[in-house]
C-alpha cells in the first residue's frame, strides 16, 4: 500500500512540476514586491529600545497529528488533486462564458468574476499545502508569510462582495423586471466588479498594520496549512488582545454585512416570487436563484464552521486546520460543478461545445 501511495506521490508531483513551479515563481514575485516595504515597516515600527533577535522565517507545521511520511503522500496526492479539478473547473467555467457570447449579460459576468477568485485564492494557498506535504519542515520568510495572508483576507473579502453582487443582481432582475436592462448595464456591472476588488484589497489593510506593529520574537511555528492571520497573530510577542478585537471586528464585519443584504435581498425576491401568478413563471424565477442559493450557502456556511471551530473549546488543532483548508478549496471546487450542473444556460452552452468539437455525440 505503501509502495503504490508512493507511486502516486511521485507521479503527481512529477505531473504537477510546470505548473507548481509557475505558480510559486509568481507568489514570490508578490512576496519580493512587498517584502522590502514590509522589512521597512516592520522596522519603523519595532521597539526602539529592543535588541533581541526578530524572527525572519516561519515554519509551517501542517496537521500536527499527520507527520508520517504515509499520511503526507496522501494529503499530497489528495489536495494536490483537489488543486487541479479546481483550475480546471473554473477555466472551463471561464472558456464557456467568455466564448458564448449569449452569455455575455451582467449575472454571467459576476459569475465569471467569482471564478476569477477562486481560481486567485486556490492559488494563493494551496501551493503551500502541497509544499507542507512534500517536505519534512517547509520555511516561508517573513514577507512572503505576510504577503499570503494579505491576499488571502484580501481574496475572501472580495469573495463576499461579489457574492453580494450577484445577490442583488438576482434581486434586481426578479422585483424589478422592466428595470433591469437599465440598472444593470455591463459598464455598470464591470464598474461594480472593480469596486469590489478595489474594497476587497483595502479591507484586510489595518488588521495587517496591526499585526506588524507587534515584535516577532520568540516561537515561528504556524500550526496552519499556510500563513494564515490567526496562527501568525498568536506567535507575536506583547499583548495581542486588542489587535484580536479589531481583527475579529473586522472579519465579522465583511462576513455579516454582506450577508444581512443577500438575506434581505432573497428575502424581497421569494415575497416577489410568491406573487407571481403563474407557476411556470415561479419555477423560472426560482430556477435562476438556487444555483446562487447554493453558492453562497457554501462560503458562508464553510466560514462560519471555520468560525464557530475556533471557539469551541477542546477542539483539536487538527480539526482546526482542516477547517480552514476546507474553507480554501471547498467553495472553489463546488461553485463551477454548481453553475455548470445547475444552470441551464451553462450546461447547454457545454453541451453544444461538446458537439461542435465532436467529444460528445449529437444530432446529425
Amino acid at each position: 500500500m505503501t509502495k503504490c501511495l508512493l507511486g502516486v506521490y511521485y507521479l503527481l508531483n512529477t505531473f504537477s512540476f510546470h505548473v507548481l513551479n509557475i505558480v510559486c515563481v509568481f507568489f514570490h514575485c508578490i512576496a519580493g514586491f512587498f517584502s522590502q516595504y514590509l522589512v521597512n515597516f516592520r522596522t519603523a515600527m519595532a521597539d526602539a529600545n529592543y535588541t533581541g533577535s526578530m524572527v525572519s522565517e516561519f515554519v509551517i507545521v501542517g496537521f500536527p497529528g499527520l507527520q508520517d511520511r504515509e499520511n503526507k503522500t496522501i494529503l499530497f496526492a489528495v489536495f494536490l488533486t483537489v488543486y487541479l479539478l479546481i483550475l480546471l473547473g473554473n477555466l472551463l467555467l471561464i472558456c464557456i462564458l467568455a466564448a458564448d457570447t449569449s452569455l455575455h449579460t451582467p449575472m454571467y459576468l459576476t459569475m465569471c468574476s467569482l471564478a476569477i477568485i477562486d481560481i486567485t485564492l486556490s492559488t494563493c494557498t494551496v501551493p503551500t499545502m502541497l509544499a507542507v506535504f512534500s517536505s519534512t519542515t517547509h520555511t516561508v520568510s517573513f514577507s512572503a508569510c505576510f504577503t499570503q495572508t494579505y491576499l488571502f483576507l484580501a481574496l475572501a473579502s472580495i469573495e463576499s462582495f461579489n457574492l453580494l453582487l450577484m445577490a442583488y443582481d438576482r434581486y434586481v432582475a426578479i422585483c424589478h423586471p422592466l428595470h433591469y436592462p437599465a440598472r444593470m448595464t455591463i459598464r455598470l456591472t464591470l464598474q461594480l466588479i472593480v469596486v469590489c476588488w478595489l474594497g476587497g484589497f483595502l479591507c484586510p489593510t489595518l488588521p495587517l498594520i496591526l499585526a506588524l506593529t507587534k515584535r516577532f520574537c520568540g516561537p515561528n511555528r504556524v500550526l496552519q496549512c499556510f500563513c494564515d492571520y490567526s496562527g501568525v497573530l498568536r506567535l507575536a510577542c506583547g499583548d495581542v488582545l486588542l489587535i484580536s478585537y479589531v481583527s475579529l471586528f473586522v472579519g465579522l464585519s465583511l462576513i455579516l454585512i454582506p450577508l444581512f443584504f443577500i438575506v434581505l435581498s432573497y428575502v424581497k425576491i421569494l415575497l416577489s416570487v410568491l406573487r407571481i401568478s403563474s407557476s411556470a413563471g415561479r419555477a423560472k424565477a426560482v430556477s435562476t436563484c438556487s444555483s446562487h442559493l447554493l453558492v453562497i450557502s457554501v462560503f458562508f456556511l464553510t466560514n462560519a464552521g471555520v468560525f464557530i471551530s475556533y471557539r469551541i473549546p477542546g477542539t483539536s488543532v487538527d480539526m482546526r486546520v482542516m477547517g480552514s483548508v476546507i474553507q480554501n478549496v471547498f467553495p472553489a471546487l463546488m461553485n463551477p460543478i454548481i453553475y455548470c450542473l445547475r444552470t441551464k444556460e451553462i450546461r447547454d452552452s457545454l453541451i453544444n461545445t461538446l458537439k461542435k468539437t465532436k467529444i460528445f455525440p449529437g444530432s446529425k
